[in-house]
């Protein structure tokens, strides 16, 4: 299962057929068990990397530090499902460390996202203070190196 599991994780566009070759089991072994993974949650979702930039679409990352007062009986939980809830939001992490939540969100621009921070993010009951972080440019992203210059490893030739 773990093959299975390491095989789309690193590219789930490939076949059932392709996928029971490489692990040598039969193509329903390989239908069922990704149809107990997804049952289970084990697999969650199956996602594309795009590179919105070279897609002509200009958004903004911010990663934002939250540091909350945990509640009672919940702790930490009720007031991260408040904030992933929230559609700007891609990412919600529990950390140890200096600050207690690691919530990652994307904007159209540097105003809106300041904007959801100021009157969304931080007025939630519970948060005590914020510190966000703009992603100037990715290099790599989810495992994949964004602008692979080493694809091209041809030596550079003059007259």
């Amino acid at each position: 299962m773990k093959e299975l599991l390491e095989l789309l994780e690193h590219d789930a566009r490939r076949s059932i057929k392709e996928l029971a070759a490489m692990l040598n089991k039969s193509e329903y072994e390989i239908e069922e068990a990704m149809k107990r993974l997804e049952q289970d949650k084990i697999i969650m979702n199956y996602n594309t990397l795009i590179d919105w930039e070279k897609a002509g679409e200009h958004t903004v990352t911010s990663v934002i530090e939250v540091n909350v007062a945990p509640q009672r009986e919940v702790g930490f939980d009720a007031i991260a499902e408040r904030i992933y809830r929230f559609d700007e939001v891609k990412s919600v992490y529990l950390m140890s460390g200096s600050f207690d939540l690691l919530v990652i969100i994307e904007g159209q621009s540097l105003n809106k996202v300041a904007d959801f921070v100021a009157r969304r993010l931080s007025t939630i009951e519970g948060v005590t203070s914020t510190r966000s972080h703009f992603m100037l440019k990715a290099y790599k992203k989810d495992g994949t190196i964004m602008d692979d210059k080493e694809n091209d490893r041809r030596l550079v030739m003059t007259p």
